[in-house]
């Protein structure tokens, strides 16, 4: 059996990132170990989990629960009931802090995302998470990343070189299409919190998308062409890049995976079925 290490902020992970890595890696028989800023477990983006709050009328009373563009961005069935089950998982119950967090024991590391600012800035600049990366990538060991969770793989700079540990390596990550589409929606539909999906903004004088996750990750790597992102052309390309089509258990078809050897990468929740039984392949004997 192997064990896995999944670090997550207190709040505001994407659950279909985190409980579908979770519900795929156990059900192989491997063990999963999650650590959390607090030691406390922690708690997904409701937004994610229920769509509520998406839509140009989320804050009035009565019509409120109703959901339109969060039903369309929320976590699938497989999601949320991935995300409840692990909820009820003593694992889950019963997380390390980021502080007592070891790679001894430790097979693999797998860094999922999410994207509101409130929780996820804390998990992305954690210099105990780069640091706990760094060492990963120093032992070999297999790491896995998946949208904001490449963000924390790219900002870990290992001390022997001054560069990312993924300077070399060949990578995806939550595309500026994708997160554009996102942003420009919901700062219409959630005009009273309009950079809800976007964690971080550009500051002024520099480029539209310039913070986003896709173009921080560049700037990390050897070369620009080491970020990966689906060829026009290539099988199922439409529905790998529409962003409204998410892969299953059973269909690959929607997902975008990089294997880069010991480092795995996908983009976004529609990849996570396939990213994580990547993961748990290269952890069998």
């Amino acid at each position: 059996m192997s064990t896995v290490l999944i670090p997550i902020p207190d709040r505001d992970f994407d659950p279909t990132e985190v409980a579908v890595s979770w519900r795929v890696l156990t059900d192989n028989g491997h063990r999963v170990i999650f650590a959390t800023e607090s030691g406390a477990p922690g708690v997904a983006d409701d937004i994610m989990v229920t769509g509520r709050g998406l839509d140009i009328w989320s804050a009035l009373p009565l019509v409120g629960s109703l959901s339109l563009v969060g039903l369309a961005l929320r976590a699938d069935k497989n999601g949320r009931d991935a995300y409840a089950a692990m909820l009820d998982s003593p694992e889950y119950r019963h997380p390390v802090s980021w502080t007592a967090a070891t790679l001894n024991g430790v097979d693999a590391v797998l860094l999922p995302g999410g994207h509101r600012a409130r929780g996820m800035r804390s998990y992305v600049d954690s210099d105990v998470l780069q640091r706990l990366v760094v060492e990963a990538f120093a032992r070999d060991m297999i790491v896995a990343a998946i949208c904001h969770g490449v963000l924390l793989a790219a900002r870990s700079i290992d001390p022997d070189t001054g560069r990312s540990v993924l300077y070399g390596r060949k990578t995806t990550a939550l595309t500026w299409a994708m997160e554009r589409a996102a942003w420009r929606l919901t700062r219409i539909t959630r005009f009273w919190d309009p950079d809800y999906y976007r964690t971080y903004t550009e500051a002024p004088g520099q480029a539209r998308g310039f913070m986003s996750v896709q173009s921080e990750v560049t700037r990390a790597l050897e070369d620009p062409a080491d970020f990966r992102d689906v060829e026009r052309g290539t099988p199922h390309w439409r529905l790998k890049s529409s962003g409204m089509a998410r892969d299953t258990a059973t269909d690959s078809r929607p997902a975008f995976v990089v294997d880069d050897g010991n480092y795995i990468s996908a983009r976004w929740p529609g990849d996570t079925h396939t990213f994580a039984g990547v993961v748990s392949d290269k952890l069998r004997p």
